[in-house]
């Protein structure tokens, strides 16, 4: 039988602590809040009325409850009030020095049975748990923020923690109607492990002018899914915080890759920690604002001055696989006549059946009418022969990816595209400037990648060279914008923004189940309950394909020669035993 908790103290009444408060409360446990002083408990309790004033206002509580709620809570600037608590749950900032100090008194104050628990997101709990003498019932208990709606959260068990203490925590996290992980006591444990590696390398992007702020968050919005792009969220959690866990994290494995960005402590040390403080990687409307302002690094809409913007009347595609389907469809629907080229009429055959198939089921569906299906497919002819581009202002390539065959194609397509024509790639992997090479036109070749199905995911990263001209960069942003997608802009090089940032964490996930941390199932439920991320990274793995997932991140990892991108070695065995996801039948999981 588990403990009965019956009445719980929170220490630290930040936003964090107050989110704590209030999922105790709202499960019927009455709640010592402690803070400081006076000030910071005023600061605190108007935290918890904010939250519960907005559940009721949505409807997701009502009065009633909210007055019962707030009717369990009992404030304090004594940690002396705790003493009768079953569980005391610490969420003070993550200063290691101030946490020892409060387990230290609260040792002295509660009682033998009770459980202390700590809420820190990076610190070593075992460190914290011997500034008490009895280490045996310290627990970490790490919520996620927003507390009361987040369901995940991470038990973390030391190498002294009791057996009943982390059961009867785990017993009372699922009480609470959350989905607890029993983790090892590890920096960062999964979550953070997993998410500030990532976020920490879009801080690298961002630092190295890669790509703007901006256009890192859409990347990883429109084209993985995510609720917030990697800048916006760190300005959430707040720069310093970000900081303090990724320092953190580096001392205790010296990954290079988990060392703070430079930038990060400059703008720490500048006072831009965020939203919190009105301005971090975004300026805000006002201290804790959520409202984005306008800028110096804000955008401007149309083009730059002195870039003009070429004529796109008429667009070509050359392939016939799924991707090039997608896109012929993607311009057709936008009003644009396509000349898509494949290699004989059964291949373009196929792509006018599968373009038919997805007009029929918009009609079905009530997306569109009849009438404007039979358009979209009339601007569509297809032939054999690459001659036939020589009047289109813009190709867009989507043949296999294999750079001398790529390559044989850009020699043609420079020899029969009128002077001035665009000449775009969707490759996804090769380097764009060995295709631009081969032609007499280097400045009008650009990357212009999509996301599969091109018909349904708005990213395209559309991708210079250091020879691209910025007028046909311009253009291809432009032209984006007008078929409805969302265009994102970086250099030529591995993996661009999306695979680059999304791999590198996908690899994180292999090594931290190759090292025997957590399950797949408990990695996944981290980052989808935790995170908020659509899909946890061994499903995604299994998608995507290992085979894919292991040649993107060699590719990663020869251009950038970065020891932390090399493949897992248990994602090299997997597919050496024809491991390959779903395709295969069996990857990180079995299929039927």
């Amino acid at each position: 039988m588990s403990r009965e908790f019956t009445s719980v103290g929170v220490v630290g009444l930040g936003t964090m602590g107050a989110g704590i408060v209030e999922v105790f409360a709202r499960n019927g446990i009455d709640v010592v809040a402690v803070e400081v002083d006076q000030p910071a408990l005023a600061r605190g309790k108007g935290v918890l009325e904010r939250s519960t004033g907005r559940a009721v206002e949505r409807g997701k509580l009502s009065a009633d409850d909210a007055a019962a709620l707030h009717g369990r809570v009992t404030y304090s600037a004594n940690l002396a009030d705790c003493a009768d608590c079953d569980l005391v749950v610490e969420a003070v900032p993550e200063d290691l020095a101030l946490k020892k100090q409060i387990f230290g008194q609260l040792d002295q104050i509660v009682g033998d049975e009770a459980i202390l628990a700590t809420n820190t997101s990076s610190l070593p709990v075992t460190e914290i748990a011997v500034s008490t003498k009895n280490p045996k019932r310290v627990v970490g208990m790490h919520f996620f923020n927003p507390a009361p709606v987040l369901q995940f959260v991470e038990v973390v068990r030391t190498v002294v923690t009791a057996d009943d203490v982390f059961e009867d925590v785990k017993a009372l996290a699922e009480r609470l109607s959350k989905k607890p992980v029993i983790v090892g006591d590890r920096a960062g444990f999964i979550a953070n492990a997993l998410l500030f590696g990532y976020l920490n390398h879009a801080v690298s992007m961002y630092e190295g002018k890669y790509a703007t702020r901006e256009d890192l968050d859409a990347a990883m919005r429109f084209g993985c899914g995510y609720p917030m792009g990697p800048l916006a969220l760190l300005d959430l959690i707040g720069l310093d915080t970000a900081y303090e866990i990724l320092d953190t994290m580096y001392k205790q494995g010296r990954d290079r890759l988990h060392a703070p960005r430079p930038i990060i402590k400059q703008m720490v040390s500048a006072g831009l920690k965020g939203r919190k403080s009105g301005r971090g990687f975004y300026t805000y409307a006002a201290p804790a604002s959520s409202q984005v302002t306008a800028d110096s690094q804000t955008p401007s809409d149309g083009p730059e001055a002195g870039v003009t913007l070429r004529p796109v009347a008429t667009v070509g595609v050359v392939g016939s696989g799924t991707m090039a389907t997608g896109i012929v469809e993607v311009f057709a629907k936008a009003g644009y006549p396509v000349v898509v080229i494949a290699r004989s009429q059964d291949k373009i055959d196929g792509v006018f059946a599968s373009i038919g198939k997805s007009l029929a089921k918009a009609v079905e569906r009530g997306k569109m009418d009849q009438i404007a299906a039979d358009d979209v497919a009339a601007r569509i002819t297809g032939e054999t022969t690459r001659e036939a581009l020589g009047e289109v202002d813009i190709v867009v390539e989507a043949i296999a990816e294999d750079l001398p065959l790529k390559q044989e194609l850009f020699r043609d397509l420079d020899k029969y595209c009128k002077p001035g024509a665009i000449l775009a790639t969707t490759t996804s992997s090769l380097p764009i400037i060995e295709l631009a090479a081969v032609t007499s036109r280097p400045g009008d070749v650009v990357g212009m990648h999509f996301f599969n199905p091109a018909q349904v995911m708005k990213l395209v990263e559309v991708v210079h060279t250091v020879a691209t001209s910025p007028d046909i960069v311009a253009t291809v942003v432009d032209l984006c914008r007008k078929v409805g997608k969302a265009p994102v802009q970086c250099g030529d090089r591995s993996g661009f923004i999306v695979n680059a940032l999304l791999f590198p964490y996908l690899n994180d996930a292999i090594k931290m189940l190759e090292g025997h941390y957590a399950t797949a199932d408990d990695i996944d439920t981290a980052m989808k309950t935790g995170c908020g991320l659509p899909m946890g990274p061994f499903e995604l793995l299994d998608v995507v394909g290992l085979d894919v997932s292991l040649a993107i991140q060699r590719e990663l990892y020869r251009e950038f020669r970065e020891p932390g991108f090399a493949p897992a070695p248990l994602l090299e065995h997997m597919v050496q035993a024809g491991y390959l996801g779903r395709k295969s039948k069996r990857g990180f999981r079995t299929y039927a």
